[in-house]
């Protein structure tokens, strides 16, 4: 069975892995996802270690990525700090991924929820992202989860809308038409006649929010309205660092180098993942 499943995905795969910048992308994914699995298993290195004596060292053989002003590695911190921001993406793209679909569906399939749940999500979308994450994570307060939970929130409409735009195709089908004159019962129809249909666009979806939430929580704590600063997420890295830049510019820079290769690689991955499931841009090319 999993070698059957395989075979039929290997001819898909090899079709999104040949543009070289989407494999490049996915390379540079693997890559992050890694280090930031496996490092922390292999080395028993401190990135939390304090030497004031070393502090603001520029990179050097020793520290590769220099020194922050408490003397701590910042390569260290980067790897360590991969998974709270890795972790933060991935929940907040399942959480608003979860949410976005069951609304756009709801709203999508029946005609008399339509009107009202996108109100709702047209309200939401008029806040620019970052201002109404900063608005919820106020109200919320600062912890983790609730950048999290600020987040998901941000992102389920993006979710919804395109949802519920398929399944306004969709529930139209013949094949829709049939289970009903079937007595197939609707949430059955959702499930298995409607949703399977949706994985396509979910899928793409997963992958810009991942990015976007890394990118969010990044400016989220740069504003100081994020993540606690004694959870070393690259963006509090950042935000810790602000004020010695002048003196040592990699304090920043290199988690910024994180941030942006591993947003701007999920952006290059959803791309492709579009171009090849996106049926009217295979004809198109």
């Amino acid at each position: 069975m999993s070698m059957a499943i395989f075979r039929g995905a290997a001819p898909m795969l090899r079709k999104l892995f040949a543009r070289k910048i989407v494999l490049a992308a996915a390379m540079v994914l693997l890559m992050v996802l890694c280090v930031a699995l496996f490092y922390p298993m292999l080395s028993d290195a401190d990135p939390t270690a304090i030497s004031i004596s070393e502090r603001l060292n520029s990179p050097s053989a020793a520290h590769w990525a220099g020194t922050d002003e408490l003397g701590r590695d910042v390569m260290l911190r980067i790897i360590h700090g991969a998974r709270y921001s890795l972790s933060i993406g991935f929940v907040t793209a399942a959480g608003a991924v979860l949410f976005g679909t069951l609304l756009g569906m709801l709203a999508g399939f029946f005609r008399r929820l339509d009107a009202p749940l996108m109100r709702l999500v047209d309200a939401m979308m008029s806040f620019p992202d970052i201002l109404l994450g900063i608005a919820l994570v106020s109200i919320l307060g600062v912890s983790l989860w609730n950048v999290m939970l600020a987040l998901v929130i941000v992102y389920t409409p993006r979710v919804a809308r395109v949802v519920r735009a398929t399944t306004l195709v969709l529930r139209e089908l013949l094949f829709v038409d049939a289970a009903r004159a079937l007595g197939v019962r609707t949430p059955r129809i959702l499930g298995k006649h409607i949703l399977p249909n949706l994985m396509s666009p979910i899928l793409v979806q997963v992958t810009f929010i991942f990015a976007y939430a890394i990118l969010a929580e990044a400016g989220l704590s740069f504003l100081g309205v994020g993540v606690p600063p004694d959870i070393p997420t690259w963006g509090t890295m950042i935000a810790g660092s602000l004020e010695y830049a002048d003196k040592a510019f990699w304090t920043i820079f290199c988690p910024g180098v994180a941030i942006v290769l591993t947003a701007l690689s999920l952006q290059m991955l959803g791309d492709g993942v579009r171009d090849l499931l996106d049926p009217k841009l295979k004809k198109a090319a």
